[in-house]
This record gives structure tokens, sequence and C-alpha cells, in this order.
């Protein structure tokens, strides 16, 4: 699909790189942007519609897919890191709370705006994974079983919209330099620089992403021996 003209949707999209889609799809012609958040006070780029929005409130998220019923574009962008292990006394609630946002809040507004964009011509629905998709270092566990997931998820989801014309985009990254992983002392790349590879990516009609070299370069190592996500 062409992003000039088109309306789009985007979560998390107050600061980091939510902030990026919503300036990058502005800048190449979009026609309207949703940019959602949990307080739409803080939204203050200049040209967007601010949406209140918490992923993880089923009402709310019924609520915007019925007052932004034009768009054609969904980004799945917000997201929490989470950092305590997998095994830690209260390592059970800590991962059910990241899965709360990274996979059901996913799959929440996945669900919602399905609808919409079947009846808006099928357009895309783009879900922000990570390269910790498909391994995970000591301190990602729950992140990672997060992200997983919802790879997992967004394969499912492309084999169910496939009817109905939706391209459906995973989109893999390492570190993005960005308030979540300020304090992760790691090479990262600049969110302008995904936002600007995704919405190439969805004009070429690319199923899957790998938007910087830490994302390619752990996908490669898939065919390695041991593979890579064994390390």
């Amino acid at each position: 699909m062409k992003i000039h003209g088109s309306t789009a949707f985007v979560t998390g999209a107050n600061r980091g790189l939510g902030l990026a889609y919503a300036k990058a799809l502005l800048d190449a012609g979009a026609r309207k942007v949703y940019a959602a958040a949990r307080d739409p006070s803080t939204v203050t780029l200049a040209g967007v519609v601010p949406v209140r929005l918490d992923v993880g409130d089923a009402a709310r998220v019924a609520a915007a897919a019925r007052e932004c019923a034009d768009v054609d574009l969904v980004i799945n962008n917000a997201g929490v890191i989470g950092g305590t292990p997998l095994l830690a006394d209260d390592g059970e609630a800590a991962l059910r709370r990241v899965l709360d946002t990274n996979l059901h809040g996913m799959h929440g507004v996945s669900r919602a705006f399905a609808p919409v964009l079947g009846r808006n011509g099928g357009g895309a629905l783009v879900n922000m994974l990570s390269a910790l998709s498909w391994i995970s270092l000591p301190q990602s566990g729950a992140y990672s079983v997060s992200k997983a997931a919802a790879w997992a998820l967004t394969n499912g989801l492309r084999h169910e919209l496939r009817a109905q014309g939706t391209l459906v985009v995973a989109v893999h990254a390492g570190y993005i330099d960005t308030d979540m992983v300020k304090s992760v002392e790691a090479p990262k790349a600049k969110p302008e620089d995904i936002a600007r590879a995704v919405l190439a990516g969805i004009e070429a009609g690319a199923p899957e992403v790998l938007a910087d070299d830490t994302a390619r370069h752990v996908k490669a190592g898939f065919a390695a021996t041991p593979s890579i996500y064994l390390g």
C-alpha cells in the first residue's frame, strides 16, 4: 500500500519510536495520523490527532476502533520492557504484566481494527517485534517471551487476514535509542531510521522487515551451528 494519502493509527505515539513513526508518516504524506497514548495530552506533535488509548483496556480499544473508522494502516508499537528474571519470586506476576501489553494488548488492538481495515480495502497491520523475538539475553527473559509470542501471533494474524487483503508486517530490530533502553550500554539504532525502514517495507508489500543490522545478524544466525538462539 501507499503511505501517501493513507490514514494511520499508531499506538504509543507520544514518544520514542511511536513518535518517530508519527513523524515519518506525516513526512511521507499520510492524510491523517491518529497518535494514540494513555494520556493524549502528552501527544504534542503538530498535525496528528491525539487519541486516548490503553492497549490493556478492552473497552477503550473498542472505542478507539469506532472513533477511528477511516483507518487503513495500524502500527502496533506500544510495549513495555520488563526486567524481572523469569525465576524470581515474583517472576510469574512480572511475566504476566509484560504479556498483558506486548502480547494481549497487540492482540486486542489487532482484533478491534481488523474489521476496520477490511472495510477500508485491506490496508496494513504492522506489529513491532524485536530481534529478541528470536533470542534471549540474561536480562531479557520476560521481554523475549512476550516478543516470541507476539511473533507467533503476527504469523497467525497474517493467515487470518489474508482473505481480506490486509498486509501483516512483522518488524524486528535490535536496541533502539529510546527511553525504554536508556540504561542499556549497547549499539542502538535511531528511531527515525527504523520508522523509515518500516514505511518502505509497507510500500514494498514486505511481510517482514529486518529494520537494522542487529535483526539481520540474528536471523542469519539461525543457520549457524549451534544456532544463535542456543547461545
